[in-house]
């Protein structure tokens, strides 16, 4: 099968929102009758559900039929198509429900181990998807310190690395797991500098995220972070960059008002973040942005500490 049908499949997946009430349908139909276990089925037809011929939403037992394959098979390709599959069911927030309830998030989960790139990142875009459901969280979090360790070892700039971004930017848009990066924020802002402006963006998404939770504050401020970082403060920074440095100072200044930063002064050692940000080369560069051509850029600077 072509690479451009199996595309055009899932491009289809996508848009077919109205398919989605006929999940919920099947998931009520299911719960009329009753605990079944829910326990995992082969199937041979399972695989045509992977080979982008089937265009519509699956149910319930198409799903269920999916995860083993997924759990039985060795084959790269087939795995490969699964999860794409499994990910693109897994937008509908009937199917996250439903994937859950299957048992299909350690399935899923497994594969983020595979030596395969493309396989890696697959299973990472499932369970980014798998995420955005507050229940799946509990389940997928057991994945997090593997997620990190992925993101600063593998390949700046890779697909693997952006989809492992995107999960752990979704894993913290709470405060409920955040502090399971605490170790891993010196590592980020490393990222941050080294990669390309799509890393640079999904880096700061995931630092901004941690930014507005004052518990975080401390871990943030006190991060050895390389003096290049100030470079993103520069007039001449893609919007998309600059506004999102601007509004991670802007909620750590929040926190420090909250928290007392300015006590916890003595502890923040030469280097780190807190120098950074309070020093006086970040000041010119505020007062600079004070004159910046774009409005939001402006409105930002002119909520962060008078310099």
């Amino acid at each position: 099968m072509g690479r451009s049908r199996h595309v055009g499949w899932v491009a289809a997946g996508l848009v077919l929102g109205a398919g989605a009430c006929y999940c919920i349908y099947k998931l009520m139909r299911g719960q009329r009758q009753g605990d079944r276990g829910l326990r995992l089925h082969p199937s041979r037809s399972a695989e045509d559900l992977t080979d982008g011929s089937y265009d519509d939403i699956l149910n319930v037992d198409q799903l269920q039929k999916l995860l083993y394959l997924l759990e039985s098979t060795d084959d790269p390709i087939i795995i490969e198509r699964a999860l794409v599959t499994l990910g693109n069911n897994a937008a509908f927030s009937a199917n996250q429900v439903i994937i859950r309830e299957l048992g299909g998030i350690p399935i899923i989960g497994s594969k983020i181990n595979n030596p395969n790139h493309s396989i890696k990142e697959k299973a990472l875009n499932a369970l980014n998807n798998l995420s955005v459901n507050v229940e799946n969280q509990v389940k997928i979090k057991v994945y997090i310190n593997q997620v990190c360790k992925d993101v600063l070892s593998g390949p700046l700039d890779s697909a693997v690395q952006l989809a492992g971004l995107r999960l752990l930017t979704n894993m913290t848009v709470t405060n409920d797991h955040q502090h399971m990066l605490h170790n891993y924020i010196t590592d980020l802002f490393h990222v941050l500098l080294t990669g390309n402006g799509s890393t640079k963006v999904q880096v700061l998404k995931l630092l901004v995220n941690l930014s507005e939770n004052p518990a975080m504050a401390e871990g943030l401020l006190g991060a050895q972070v390389d003096s290049s970082f100030l470079s993103l403060y520069d007039g001449h920074v893609a919007k998309e960059i600059l506004l999102r440095v601007l509004t991670l100072f802007q909620n750590i200044n929040n926190c420090c008002k909250k928290e007392g930063c300015s006590a916890m002064q003595p502890t923040f050692p030469k280097g780190s973040l807190f120098f950074l940000l309070y020093g006086e080369e970040c000041a010119q560069k505020m007062r600079a942005l004070v004159d910046h051509h774009d409005a939001d850029v402006k409105e930002k600077v002119t909520v962060l500490p008078k310099f």
